[in-house]
């Protein structure tokens, strides 16, 4: 299976934020994590569209746009426009909604033309998300609970990840990606992808490291 390292810049030093993202690049990064909070969904609030078009024609890396807020819908055009080439948003913000949002979300990303992806928290059982699954191009686990870096990792949400792998198998798409969010080291990164996580996002054990190269390579290895 493919491994992909997703570097979250919620990381990186914001005033220097080109010079990190070209940095991720160099390094062998595969995806660049922008993580998007609304100061509601969860306590923090970090950035909008406007960074991730900032960071467009910085990079070819794929932009990974992860929701972290309320009435996701609403702000798809934007993000879409701006040159995500993956929106994510939480089951557990659509289902405040109503049953059926989380499904009118992931098509109103879809119909852009760019991937979508169902995420759900430590808490929320990995099933809530499977009927979505043949929507989504990934799914996310977060191994931690949203809204700060720098989090200890769950190791309970390793079962969930097994689970989506088993699932995706079970419904013809062995290679779909799962992605884990949270709390990702080099030591507990073998542990994640033997239970069938390839995309792994990984936010200050990169940004803090002093040969960043090395360390992706490590996650990836």
């Amino acid at each position: 299976m493919n491994i992909k390292i997703a570097p979250s810049i919620l990381s990186a030093d914001f005033s220097v934020m080109g010079e990190a993202i070209k940095k991720l690049e160099i390094s062998g990064a595969d995806l660049i994590h922008c993580d998007v909070m609304d100061g509601s969904f969860v306590e923090p609030i970090t950035f909008g569209g406007q960074m991730v078009k900032n960071i467009r024609p910085l990079t070819k890396l794929p932009l990974d746009v992860h929701l972290m807020i309320e009435h996701p819908k609403t702000q798809i055009k934007f993000f879409a426009e701006a040159g995500a080439d993956i929106i994510t948003v939480h089951y557990e913000a659509c289902k405040k909604i109503s049953d059926t949002y989380l499904k009118e979300t992931l098509e109103l990303i879809k119909s852009y033309g760019i991937k979508c992806g169902a995420v759900v928290n430590p808490d929320v059982p990995v099933e809530n998300i499977f009927p979505v699954f043949g929507l989504c191009d990934m799914v996310l686990l977060m191994s931690v609970f949203p809204g700060y870096g720098g989090q200890k990792f769950i190791p309970e949400v390793l079962e969930k990840v097994k689970k989506a792998r088993e699932y995706a198998v079970k419904t013809g798409r062995p290679e779909m990606d799962i992605e884990i969010d949270g709390g990702v080291t080099e030591e507990n990164a073998k542990a994640i992808k033997e239970v069938g996580a390839n995309v792994l996002v990984a936010g200050s054990t990169v940004f803090k490291s002093s040969d960043m190269a090395a360390t992706i390579l490590s996650l990836k290895k």
